[in-house]
């Protein structure tokens, strides 16, 4: 395994790989922002759902912000967009990704100056303590940057990882109302003598933490022969990165017992400081979102005695408000109307004709503007042979547009 060495190496130096190679696949966005915060010129890559491209706007997206963008970007942005889909099984929402490269890394991710300490040098010192200064160009000019361009919604998630990690955590305690959801990944809670992690302690105890999430990650960076148990009664330097991050994990765990902080941890044993990003970003949208994804079960079809109806409008509902996914009005968004009209005719196939009637009625209540839903609803009462309702349907689906197979059905009704 690694030791604290490598990991301060990785965590301080700067490796930069570009996002592609060519042109032939776009994941994102080249911005730039001028920061007066920071007095430079920064560069931003930002991806945006394909619901979104090519379309104007329906609804708004949460929004990821990803620090060491140049080395994140491209792997966050496909798990999201995999988690996000049908064939992800809709583990998250569609989400707008900001990746935040680097241009001073030790400036901008370390909350506080050194003068001396574990592995500190002259360029450490001189570059380090900015983190409040980059936090600050974050809340005053980037999220009003992208708030300015895309459809976004108020739920937003930090992602950072090594002294990214250690800015997530600094975030979270200082500017807790600044996002919804912290992922902080193998953190540097090492830094400055652990200053901030003896901060921890007192403001997970003293403040307010209700309707945040937080993901907490620790690679495998225990020296040979050492356990997450023996290593806590280990003295030496070598030991205080993964040493930090278990006290760490305990102060978290007092602060989710208050039942306020929604918060999650895992042990990455088969994974050093490297490698953990990756699979712990993947564990960390489970965790947060653990309510989005649809739970269906077969007897929800079966059992005549279940609302299918009223349990899938209230679930849109839920996740909606919790997540900000709203129309750009700020109306709750509900279940797809082409979903619920399949789901619909597939209940009638079962014989479950009450179940497919309400659906077929969320639909008309969700979309009243849709001659769509009022000819599937049509449809239903003419299979039950109630031609006065059918009737009452097929016509006002054609009043707001004309569908020559509407119109046959109801001029056959009439005997025309």
């Amino acid at each position: 395994m690694k030791t604290l060495f490598l990991i301060s190496l990785l965590s301080i130096c700067v490796i930069y790989t570009g996002a592609q190679q060519n042109n032939s696949v776009v994941i994102g966005n080249i911005d730039t922002i001028h920061s007066q915060i920071l007095k430079e010129e920064r560069t931003i890559w930002v991806h945006v759902p394909a619901s979104l491209l090519g379309t104007s706007a329906k609804k708004k997206y949460p929004v990821v912000y990803l620090l060491d963008g140049e080395w994140n970007f491209t792997g966050v942005v496909g798990m999201i967009d995999l988690l996000s889909s049908i064939n992800g099984n809709n583990v998250c929402p569609e989400m707008i990704v900001v990746g935040i490269p680097n241009t001073n890394r030790t400036r901008d991710l370390t909350p506080t100056r050194v003068t001396n300490g574990l592995w500190v040098d002259s360029n450490i010192i001189e570059n380090s303590g900015g983190g409040e200064n980059f936090t600050a160009f974050i809340e005053k000019e980037l999220i009003p940057h992208i708030d300015s361009l895309y459809p976004t919604s108020r739920y937003r998630m930090l992602i950072g990882h090594s002294l990214g990690g250690l800015t997530v955590m600094n975030t979270l305690l200082h500017h807790r109302t600044l996002f919804s959801s912290y992922v902080a990944i193998d953190p540097s809670m090492w830094w400055d003598k652990q200053r901030l992690l003896r901060e921890t302690e007192h403001d997970l105890k003293t403040n307010t933490y209700k309707g945040t999430a937080l993901y907490l990650a620790m690679a495998n960076t225990l020296p040979e022969g050492l356990d997450t148990i023996s290593v806590q009664r280990d003295t030496t330097d070598g030991t205080i990165h993964p040493r930090s991050i278990l006290q760490l994990e305990k102060y978290i765990t007092a602060a989710r017992n208050k039942d306020e902080l929604q918060a999650g941890y895992k042990y990455y044993n088969g994974d050093g400081h490297s490698s953990v990003p990756l699979i712990a970003t993947y564990d960390a949208l489970h965790f947060i979102f653990n309510d989005y994804p649809l739970v269906f079960k077969e007897s929800f079809i079966t059992d005549s005695s279940f609302r299918l109806a009223a349990y899938l409008q209230i679930h849109y509902e839920t996740i909606s408000s919790k997540y900000g996914i709203t129309s750009m009005d700020g109306r709750l968004l509900p279940p797809a109307e082409d979903w619920i009209n399949g789901l619909g005719s597939y209940v009638l196939s079962k014989k479950q004709v009450r179940k497919a009637e309400e659906l077929f009625k969320l639909n008309v209540k969700n979309y009243p503007e849709s001659f769509n839903a009022y000819a599937a609803l049509g449809d239903l009462y003419a299979s039950r042979n109630d031609k006065a309702n059918a009737k009452v349907n097929y016509r006002k689906s054609l009043s707001l547009k004309e569908s020559a197979a509407t119109r046959q059905k109801l001029d056959k009704m009439e005997g025309k």
